[in-house]
């Protein structure tokens, strides 16, 4: 049965915009068809869809709770300049993570990344490079962020994201998969020189300050993008998500058998 939007509802919605909140409730939001179309076919659980009653919802499940709203009810919980119209209200999941299923595989991890924008992106990009795990410091950006789900164009449901305390999990990677860790620099060897292995750990830090001292005593190899131009002709640094999507990259053209 869908029932009109009540004001309990909506501000518990409303107050998902919140860390706090969505840590509290165990959910967070995801906007647009599309957002709600992915979930469906997703393991995620939705909790309640709403969407605005001047449109038809092509989609309704028994298993969750459906609602409407008007415009205004709709600009409420929308957290976008301009409404989609169809809000997914997704609960929290709780992923396990075992560091020996990270071997013989690519991983990404992030040292305190603060941006939502350039967290979701880096999600899109370990989607798109076949990266299932992306590690995050715990004083990194929260994923389940509205800035983060929007910008990460659904990538959230398919990469599973892990906050722990970096330097404690980088020492017992190395232990239990024994494949070398790399770390993103502002000098050390070209990425484009660099042997890359099939399966390894490569962190890239935080966007003013870089990975940590804390982070970097554990690393195994520095590597950097070089400048096409002189330094005096180039910017200072590249955007962190888009250094991500280049070491992605280069690990993924040619990589070496796993070097152990």
């Amino acid at each position: 049965m869908i029932e009109k939007l009540s004001k309990a509802k909506s501000k518990l919605i409303s107050s998902l915009s919140v860390k706090k909140h969505r840590s509290e409730n165990r959910l967070f939001v995801a906007e647009g068809i599309k957002m709600l179309q992915e979930t469906i076919e997703s393991n995620f659980k939705i909790k309640y869809v709403v969407y605005n009653d001047d449109k038809e919802l092509p989609i309704s499940s028994d298993d969750y709770e459906v609602f409407t709203t008007d415009d205004v009810g709709m600009k409420k919980i929308s957290n976008l300049k301009s409404a989609p119209g169809v809000l997914t209200i997704i609960e929290i999941p709780d992923y396990e993570l075992e560091i020996s299923d990270l071997k013989s595989k690519l991983t990404m991890a992030v040292d305190d990344i603060q941006d939502p924008g350039n967290l979701g992106t880096m999600l899109r990009i370990c989607d798109w490079f076949g990266i299932e795990n992306l590690i995050c410091s715990k004083n990194s950006a929260d994923v389940y962020n509205p800035k983060v789900i929007q910008a990460s164009m659904g990538a959230f449901l398919r990469v599973k994201i892990h906050y722990v305390d970096l330097p404690e999990f980088i020492k017992n990677y190395k232990l239990e998969t024994g494949q070398i860790t790399y770390g993103t620099f502002l000098e050390g060897e070209s990425i484009y020189q660099a042997k890359l292995p099939q399966a390894a750990l490569f962190v890239l830090g935080n966007e003013g300050n870089g990975i940590s001292d804390e982070v970097s005593e554990f690393l195994d190899e520095k590597i950097f993008i070089p400048p096409y131009q002189r330094p005096e002709q180039h910017s200072e640094s590249l955007n962190i998500s888009i250094a991500a999507g280049i070491i992605a990259s280069e690990f993924r053209r040619n990589p070496l058998p796993n070097l152990q």
